[in-house]
């Protein structure tokens, strides 16, 4: 008699970081509703970092089906955007190229049921090797993004490319064109942004559970 093989039990979820206080922020977190297995990566600040990083860690099983995260702080491009806000990525964008995300619609969602509090922007997010300030907002508003990081769009791009899999980019505002930091954590923008941090997992989690992976 031939032995059923073992269901595999549900695909992964690897949410990704740059920063230290970020990695902090979400793993301090609540961490209610998970839907499966869930690795938070802290990647290192640049896109380069962050290449490196997701590659590695989807290489091996089980990550190498996981559905992938891109979270963390963010400079806002938009006027009225403050530190807090959350953005939540229709697409990203990187050297000319773009990354649809999954389930926009749903994050949205979830994330306004879980901070009611908090305006949620959605619309494309950019990549940058470098941190944005002044007239470069300007520059990079005008070609339609609504705010600027330097690792969502090479995470998610080095995601699909590693196989397929759900995407997603979810940031929160650190600063914005009026409201420009120097320093994330010394002032009032950057302990806002770091407590919203804290409460974006369910949302993922929710999002990760209505997510059909692609098997392979």
């Amino acid at each position: 008699m031939t032995a059923t093989p073992a269901r595999p039990g549900p695909a992964p979820l690897l949410v990704a970081c740059a920063l230290g206080i970020e990695h902090l922020a979400l793993r301090t977190g609540d961490k209610g509703g998970a839907s499966g297995p869930m690795t938070v990566l802290r990647t290192g600040m640049g896109p380069g970092g962050a290449e490196r990083a997701v590659a590695k860690a989807l290489d091996t099983p089980p990550l190498d089906e996981a559905a992938v995260v891109a979270t963390g702080f963010c400079a806002g491009l938009a006027p009225g955007m403050h530190p807090g806000d959350l953005v939540v990525a229709a697409e990203t964008r990187h050297d000319g190229g773009a990354t649809p995300c999954v389930g926009t619609e749903l994050l949205v969602e979830e994330l306004v049921r879980a901070l009611p509090r908090r305006t949620v922007h959605t619309g494309p997010l950019t990549g940058s090797d470098h941190v944005v300030r002044g007239h470069e907002r300007g520059d990079l508003l005008a070609t339609g993004a609504i705010a600027v990081d330097m690792e969502s769009a090479v995470t998610l791009r080095t995601a699909v490319t590693a196989g397929p899999r759900p995407v997603a980019a979810v940031r929160v505002v650190v600063d914005a064109p009026q409201h420009e930091l120097v320093r994330i954590g010394t002032v009032r923008g950057g302990i806002s942004a770091f407590r919203v941090l804290r409460a974006v997992l369910p949302a993922f989690f929710e999002w990760h559970r209505s997510s059909l992976l692609p098997r392979r």
